[in-house]
């Protein structure tokens, strides 16, 4: 594209300094997404497709249509532009090897006492990561389908969460599971598409869930990942996630972030660092839930 194609392109539908501001004190405040000015750009990229969609001719007139009950699912269209649903199976693999290695162990001899085991996948994005949680748990606990063993996968996006429900990626993308993983649970589907089996897929409960809002379960958790999504956060949002997901986990409990994140804040008095972007609840107990 030519400078005067991209010229073209940008003056198509205006967006001031005010507009972005507007936009960002929205994202912010429902979704406590942290807009830098330097996002402008791709701000623009990416929310002009939807005016340009849904037929509006300028930010204001989009917002006010934002404003409207009925349009929420615009505003999960909004969240969803404005994020990067970017995953792989066994992404950063020393989170699944210190699962495999340092909590299961500890989880059979809870099982073995009757107890429930319970895993978190925060912005589980397209599924990929609960998915790798579910056959690094079957490889070493072969039985857990029929133990009291759960997954709960959330993402804010429901088109995501659909498509993590449904478990089937093209083939290339299982280039990250284990050759054994891959063989055992899952299916080859023409044309070139690999479907997560049955077994996997039974471990795991797929819900909406916007991480700011309340959360409707108490825990505790054995373990919860919520790896690169508090990068959309401002430090005070991320603090404040931090000790929530805290206070969500059982003692001595796995809590795993994303490459670029670290844990800041009253959430280090409970989680103490015990890896590579690793961290181990200390302190007090968490409350059982049903």
């Amino acid at each position: 594209m030519t400078q005067a194609e991209v010229g073209s392109t940008l003056r198509e539908i205006p967006f001031s300094d005010a507009d972005f501001r507007a936009i960002a004190d929205l994202a912010l405040a429902e979704f406590g997404l942290n807009l830098a000015e330097s996002k402008k750009p791709l701000v623009y990229s990416r929310l002009s497709k939807r005016l340009k969609a849904r037929d509006v001719p300028s930010f204001p007139l989009y917002l006010a249509l934002l404003e409207r009950k009925e349009e929420n699912d615009e505003r999960l269209e909004l969240i969803s532009a404005l994020t990067t649903n970017v995953t792989s199976f066994f992404r950063e693999k020393h989170h699944f090897d210190m699962l495999r290695d340092e909590r299961v162990p500890a989880m059979i001899e809870k099982i073995r006492a009757g107890e429930r085991i319970r895993i978190w996948s925060a912005g589980c994005s397209s599924g990929q990561e609960p998915y790798s949680i579910a056959m690094t748990i079957l490889d070493k606990i072969p039985d857990a389908a029929s133990q009291n063993v759960k997954i709960l996968a959330t993402d804010i996006d429901p088109k995501i969460v659909e498509r993590a429900r449904n478990g089937q990626y093209p083939e290339r993308e299982g280039t990250g599971i284990p050759p054994a993983f891959l063989q055992k649970w899952t299916q080859k589907t023409p044309p070139n598409e690999i479907r997560m089996s049955n077994e996997i897929r039974s471990l795991i409960t797929f819900a909406e869930l916007n991480l700011m809002s309340e959360w409707p379960f108490q825990g505790p958790f054995d373990a919860i990942f919520c790896r690169n999504v508090a990068i959309y956060f401002n430090q005070e949002t991320q603090q404040r996630l931090w000790s929530r997901f805290a206070e969500k986990l059982a003692p001595d409990a796995l809590f795993c972030i994303g490459h670029s994140e670290r844990v800041t804040g009253p959430a280090t008095q409970q989680l103490a660092a015990t890896g590579i972007t690793s961290y181990r609840k200390t302190g007090c107990t968490g409350r059982h839930a049903s």
